[in-house]
């Protein structure tokens, strides 16, 4: 169990883990140690500054889940800055991104970034990564080595690595994670889950995002634990390899845990490969709202507690969760603050009493200082110290929070703020739906009303399920149109993006 202090810096965040204890594992591949791990970490910085990268370059890495990802990762971000990339990005988003990171140097694979190779500026160079079959990671590059080899490793204050925000209402946003921001974070987890070196951790994230990043992988880093890294999620496979391998827990997006409800459900047994493995400890949520039936029927069917978290890249990850057993743990909300401190706000900076709703603020040192390049983000995004999450919640008297949806994704009719997660877990309560995104449509006299799109198990009219909306919801909450869809929109993290699916489904026909 983690009990020290937070390390100072991602180099020394794997300092912890026994040298012959693996670190690494590829379900159909090799084995990395923690002896292996270090030395290639601190082998590829090296050749990074041969290569003439510096502290304050940053380098974009364009590859796909697997140990070459991990090890390039903390190579960078123990050098440089890591900017990693989803590689489904298409050629001008590659050049957006490249473009707005000042990206000094592209790292790809055989497999992955050919898109942006091509687009890439002549200035930038570019590398690429590969694996031999014993585990270890190299880097080629056709450019000529014009650096000074510098056993001068980062600092705290240092920016290991650079996100960006989805960007709904405007351009994405740059977020600078330093290195202090990352190993608290990663602290944090461990803590919270009381992670030790027995944990195995699988791994299904993507690693262009804080919460594979830090969650799965930092976290379980910090704690010595192993990181078991299968190249995709596989709801077919998932038990499986839990079993083969002696996962203790795995953290993924609803989407993913509705997916392997959806594959139990249509199984004649629990899993055609036998039972769940007793050895997980639990399953954790993040990065979308977890709809409580969901959490409720997971626990029914898997045996382990579903612990939902909330998160944020500017808090470098996790700011809330529920707890292991024996802690309280209540369906729908998010828990309390995990090492940082939680606040209501109204819209004119007053912290607010328990029991109010109004926008979640934090602080912590976990937490970015500000944007990048970006004043009139900051301006609005920050008041008095608190960094303002642009979610409605609302705290109890134990500190316990519930989020209500994005402030500015509320429904607002005839003044009557309506919270589309409410309208969400309603649906999702009719037996013939299995997901649901509810959102605001324009309306010439109440400003807007609730509209929503479902994914349906089985078939039910639209006319039911506004029947449905009626005899579990106030009448001006309850959606007037529901369109019945084959899939809902997300992000490439399974994050629903309410505007985006409201403009997605406008024109189609309610069945």
């Amino acid at each position: 169990m983690v009990d020290q202090a937070a390390p100072a810096t991602i180099l020394d965040l794997i300092e912890r883990g026994a040298p012959s204890h693996p670190a690494i594992v590829d379900p159909d591949g090799p084995t990395v140690t923690y002896d292996s791990l270090r030395r290639q970490v601190h082998d590829l910085a090296d050749q990074l500054r041969l290569m003439g990268i510096e502290r304050d370059d940053r380098v974009a890495i364009i590859l796909p889940n697997g140990i070459e990802a991990i090890v390039t990762f903390m190579a960078v971000a123990a050098t440089a800055t890591a900017a990693p990339l989803n590689p489904a990005y298409k050629g001008d988003e590659f050049k957006f991104y490249l473009d707005d990171t000042n990206a000094k140097a592209l790292i790809t694979s055989d497999l992955t970034g050919e898109a942006a190779r091509k687009v890439a500026p002549q200035t930038i160079m570019q590398l690429t990564a590969s694996m031999n079959s014993e585990g270890l990671v190299s880097l080629s590059s056709s450019g000529k080595s014009c650096g000074r080899r510098s056993g001068v490793g980062p600092e705290p204050e240092d920016v290991a690595l650079v996100l960006h925000t989805s960007g709904t209402t405007s351009r994405p946003k740059r977020v600078p994670l330093a290195h202090r921001n990352l190993t608290i974070s990663a602290q944090n987890v461990a803590t919270t889950y009381l992670l030790s070196p027995e944990d195995v951790s699988l791994c299904v994230m993507p690693l262009f995002h804080v919460h594979g990043l830090v969650a799965s992988i930092l976290a379980t880093f910090l704690s010595g634990g192993t990181v078991l890294i299968p190249p995709r999620f596989n709801a077919l496979t998932l038990w499986s390899v839990v079993r083969t391998n002696r996962v203790t827990w795995f953290s993924a997006v609803p989407t993913m845990h509705q997916a392997l409800l959806r594959r139990a459900k249509s199984s004649e047994s629990r899993d055609s490969g036998g039972p769940y493995y007793k050895g997980l400890r639990f399953i954790r949520s993040c990065s979308a709202a977890l709809p409580s039936t969901t959490m409720l029927e997971m626990e029914e069917r898997f045996g382990v507690p579903v612990l939902e978290a909330y998160g944020m890249t500017e808090a470098a990850h996790q700011m809330t969760s529920n707890p292991l057993p024996p802690g309280k743990r209540l369906p729908g909300t998010v828990g309390s603050g995990t090492g940082i401190t939680v606040g209501i706000m109204d819209e004119k900076g007053r912290l607010q009493v328990p029991g109010t709703r109004g926008e979640v603020v934090i602080q912590g040192p976990n937490v970015i200082r500000g944007y990048e390049d970006n004043p009139e983000a900051n301006a609005t995004s920050f008041s008095d110290g608190w960094f303002r999450t642009g979610d409605e919640g609302v705290l109890d008297q134990e500190d316990i929070l519930t989020l209500l949806g994005r402030l500015k994704e509320l429904i607002n009719r005839s003044g009557e703020k309506i919270s589309p997660v409410e309208i969400d877990e309603v649906l999702l309560l009719h037996p013939a739906v299995s997901e649901a995104v509810a959102f605001g449509i324009p309306h010439p006299t109440h400003g807007e009303e609730p509209a929503a799109a479902v994914v349906l198990s089985s078939q039910v009219s639209q006319r039911d399920l506004v029947a449905h909306c009626r005899d579990h919801l106030a009448d001006f909450k309850c959606p007037r149109v529901i369109h019945i869809v084959d899939a809902i929109p997300r992000t490439a993290t399974g994050k629903v993006q309410r505007r985006i699916v409201a403009s997605a489904v406008g024109g189609q026909s309610s069945r």
